[in-house]
């Protein structure tokens, strides 16, 4: 079967489309033909050897695929033949066929295509986690999202707005503010033309912002910090900026705010349960036209490396797919 892989950290020039064995699957395990891969931010990390956890090599670009039920290993009771399932599997996506845990495995509702089961496992099952299980955003609260336009960023646009929240947007041009307001923003900030801290205390008046979601890191953190409201949560989600800002902390004594992390891939592995709910009701509102995911761009198996560029050089708003079978 053909696969997208590296085998060794160098960027985008290290993957090659490479023939592999099929695998079978063994107890406890699914047989997926994978009819779509989720692509995120931190594939061109994990590609440089930049992410929080160094995979073996070889490896692929992809943690999360929406594929049909190929084979069942023993002891597998819960899907059929043919049954349509979504599953994060931490990597290895960009291949024809791939072998999972059936624990891994969720089905996808009629209704779903599987673009979009592919494309909100990782983002919108992060903003969910983080708004829900770490944030405890109330109805009526403001929240500003950092990257808004981004996959990572228009999902949590979704699910914050979907929740009850007055959500600002931030992101750095005209056309990725109206993007995120079509997604359900109420209001949109530029930061390249307007000092941040200030844009957002004027628009969270008398309050400021109760919660912020911040996958960017960088410049952007302590403006944003800075516009916080007395107990207000700030959550850490990730460094898209490539900087890891460093923050005052007398200003989080003086706010009376938390700083909260969002490791949602481990949050997977600690809470299935949980995650697993969680997937089951974005795949819902899915379903009911609640939530939209945007796909930005879809591409066959063998383009995945200029899929990766797109992403890589902050080109993409919402999500980029990959076709394995096309």
């Amino acid at each position: 079967m053909r696969v997208v892989q590296f085998n060794e950290f160098g960027g985008l020039q290290a993957l090659r489309l490479e023939e592999v064995d099929a695998p079978s699957p063994g107890p406890g395990e699914i047989l997926l033909k994978v009819n779509a891969v989720g692509l995120n931010f931190f594939d061109t990390l994990v590609l440089r050897d930049k992410y929080q956890i160094s995979p073996p090599l070889p490896f692929s670009p992809g943690a999360e695929v929406a594929g049909t039920v190929e084979a069942l290993g023993d002891g597998v009771t819960e899907f059929a033949l043919g049954e349509r399932v979504v599953a994060f599997i931490g990597g290895n996506g960009c291949r024809e066929r791939i072998v999972t845990k059936a624990k891994n495995a969720i089905p996808i509702p009629d209704g779903v295509s599987d673009d979009v089961a592919a494309g909100i496992v990782i983002t919108y099952g992060t903003a969910l986690h983080a708004f829900k299980d770490r944030g405890n955003l109330k109805p009526g609260e403001s929240v500003a999202v950092l990257g808004a336009a981004g996959g990572a960023g228009l999902a949590a646009v979704e699910i914050a707005k979907l929740m009850g929240g007055r959500v600002i947007a931030v992101a750095s041009s005209e056309d990725k503010l109206a993007l995120a307001k079509a997604h359900g923003a109420d209001e949109g900030v530029n930061y390249s033309e307007v000092d941040l801290k200030k844009k957002l205390k004027e628009l969270t008046l008398p309050t400021g912002v109760n919660v912020l979601y911040d996958c960017v890191g960088g410049d952007a953190a302590e403006p944003s910090l800075r516009a916080m409201a007395w107990e207000g949560r700030y959550l850490v989600l990730g460094f898209a900026s490539g900087e890891i800002p460093r923050i005052p902390l007398n200003l989080v004594l003086l706010k009376g705010c938390e700083i909260v992390g969002v490791f949602w891939t481990s949050f997977v592995e600690r809470e299935p349960e949980t995650h697993r709910a969680n997937t089951a009701q974005i795949l819902e509102w899915c379903k009911d036209g609640k939530i939209v995911p945007h796909i930005h761009e879809t591409f066959p198996l063998e383009d995945a490396p200029k899929a990766l560029a797109l992403i890589e050089g902050r080109k993409v708003a919402g999500k980029v797919i990959i076709h394995p079978q096309e």
